[in-house]
């Protein structure tokens, strides 16, 4: 299934949308892993505008702003902002506290083995 991903750079005056790949099947039934897809394709997206023809960098899910918003026509859409710029992916049939959830779980950050440092 292809998403549309509306873009906009930082010192543009101009939005392009571009076309990701999402998750199989109908959004009310997406999993975790289908709404990571979904948020690494659209920073994924905002980089092949900003560098073109250069290979695809590693993506991580921190340091973004996000929201879930009601879209006009039905749905909701993902709204994402970094210092890149701004991308709004959808809109998508799945209920906008679930979306929520699954967004906020898939950003939390993994717990990982205690450190010993004092900083």
């Amino acid at each position: 299934m292809n998403l549309s991903v509306d873009i906009c750079l930082r010192g543009d005056d101009f939005a392009t949308t571009e076309s990701i790949e999402g998750p199989p099947g109908p959004p009310a039934k997406w999993t975790d892993l289908d709404v990571r897809q979904v948020l690494e394709g659209m920073l994924r997206a905002m980089d092949r505008r900003k560098r073109p023809g250069e290979p695809d960098r590693a993506i991580s899910l921190r340091g973004l702003s996000w929201i879930v918003n009601p879209y006009d026509e039905g749905g909701v859409v993902i709204a994402i902002e970094i210092t890149l710029g701004a991308a709004v992916a959808g809109p998508f049939d799945i209920e906008k506290s679930a979306l929520e959830a699954m967004i906020t779980r898939v950003l939390a950050p993994v717990p990982g083995p205690a450190s010993s440092t004092v900083h």
